[in-house]
């Protein structure tokens, strides 16, 4: 661990919580280097929906590796990411009717959005980007400007303007977001220029597994058609499958104008990312936007073998069961621990206990490693506690990790009650 301390910088944050060495990964399970393992409820932050390793995606890139296929191309043509353009192209995007051209802007999710940011506003010559409060779309200047947490945006270090936040779905009392986003748009005196675009997470996922609900999410789409605005998804943490479908956007009917993916997209933890877009707008003048790594063949090999889930109708149906089963658990651990006061959000297969007491969710998170299962914080204030596993996990793994929540749950609460009697004790006295 010494070399950790002493070599890197103090800007690590996860190994702070899993204070481990790691050495190797399977399925559903990471392992230390004595050997312990660990039950994954993390997925990488959502980047490894598949697993770890997933033996499929493992023998397509070897075979790839082992026959000197081009691993660094830029954007020129590779047969590797003829295969994936295709593969994508028959498997998510024509069954969709969906009509996208598709970037390579970089990659990592962040890029996709600064690629968004900048086509958005060549396409419309307008500056304002609309986000909402609690949003996160990455840490590039561009993407900070539109993300909520005031930490992140603090480390910025310079100004970071052209972006207007806007209330997301039951953040104002009553649901009336959306009528204050509207009165912004139509009243010449609300300072807030027609924005190039909005853009939006149907599930905030670092911003603490705020659900927008459908029609939410359908009114905001018509409002941005009603005044020329571009419609804009970031899809990037809860798409690829989180939610069930491939597009998390799916089930609400929305044709959004562009989209944001990465994460899970190479299906191995391989950095890629891509922006795509309406050909109508694609507008961009060629090298206009590039990028050194944005031609990632051997994560186009894993992307394109990962496809292969989505042409299986029951691997979305499997995940909403498994999501299901997750909601049904959280809810019944809530109901359990009622000193708590801990509230149940989230859809498909991300979900989250959001606590009232600050500081609760860091503790549960703590008592879960030490008990062999890795989950973390999310929401402004870290307090709500975020599962995440990886959507092929075993139903016999998914309810042990269950069970090792609620026990983690459990020994919080104990904790936390003991103290509260001991307080009550002494202020008796």
């Amino acid at each position: 661990m010494n070399i950790f301390d002493t070599v890197e910088s103090e800007v690590r944050s996860y190994c702070r919580s899993w204070p481990v060495v790691f050495d190797r990964a399977v399925g559903s399970h990471l392992y230390d280097c004595d050997g312990r393992e660990y039950l994954d409820f993390f997925a990488g932050a959502g980047a490894l929906n598949y697993g770890h390793n997933p033996p499929d995606l493992k023998e397509a890139l070897l075979e790839y590796l082992a026959g000197d296929g081009v691993t660094h191309s830029l954007d020129m043509h590779t047969r590797a990411k003829g295969a994936f353009l295709e593969r994508l192209r028959d498997v998510v995007l024509n069954p969709r009717d969906l009509d996208y051209k598709v970037m390579f802007p970089g990659p990592t999710g962040t890029n996709a959005v600064e690629a968004a940011l900048k086509l958005a506003r060549k396409a419309t010559g307008r500056e304002t980007v609309v986000s909402f409060t609690n949003a996160f779309h990455g840490m590039t200047l561009g993407s900070l400007a539109i993300t909520g947490s005031s930490m992140k945006r603090q480390g910025a270090g310079v100004p970071l303007g052209n972006a207007v936040s806007m209330p997301y779905d039951d953040f104002l009392d009553g649901g009336r977001s959306l009528d204050y986003f509207e009165a912004f748009l139509v009243d010449g005196g609300s300072g807030v220029e027609l924005p190039a675009m909005v853009i939006v997470e149907t599930v905030q996922a670092e911003g603490g597994i705020n659900v927008a609900s459908f029609e939410w999410l359908r009114r905001l789409e018509q409002l941005c058609r009603t005044h020329g605005i571009l419609f804009v998804v970031d899809d990037i943490q809860v798409g690829c499958g989180r939610t069930g479908p491939f597009f998390s956007f799916e089930p609400a009917g929305l044709e959004p104008d562009i989209v944001c993916l990465s994460k899970s997209l190479s299906g191995y933890g391989l950095p890629l990312a891509i922006t795509l877009m309406r050909p109508e707008i694609d507008v961009w003048a060629p090298g206009e936007h590039n990028g050194t790594f944005r031609g990632n063949n051997p994560a186009f090999v894993t992307a394109t073998a990962a496809l292969d889930h989505w042409t299986n109708e029951n691997f979305s149906d499997a995940i909403k069961v498994k999501g299901q089963e997750m909601g049904d658990a959280l809810v019944d651990i809530a109901t359990t621990h009622p000193t708590l006061e801990a509230t149940v959000r989230g859809r498909g297969m991300i979900h989250g206990l959001a606590f009232r007491e600050p500081g609760i969710a860091a503790r549960v998170a703590r008592q879960a490693f030490s008990n062999g299962l890795i989950v973390e914080t999310s929401g402004p204030d870290d307090d709500v506690l975020k599962v995440l596993p990886p959507l092929v996990i075993e139903p016999e793994e998914l309810e042990r990790g269950l069970d090792m929540l609620n026990g983690a749950v459990a020994a919080v609460a104990s904790d936390r009650d003991v103290g509260s009697r001991s307080v009550l004790a002494i202020g008796g006295q």
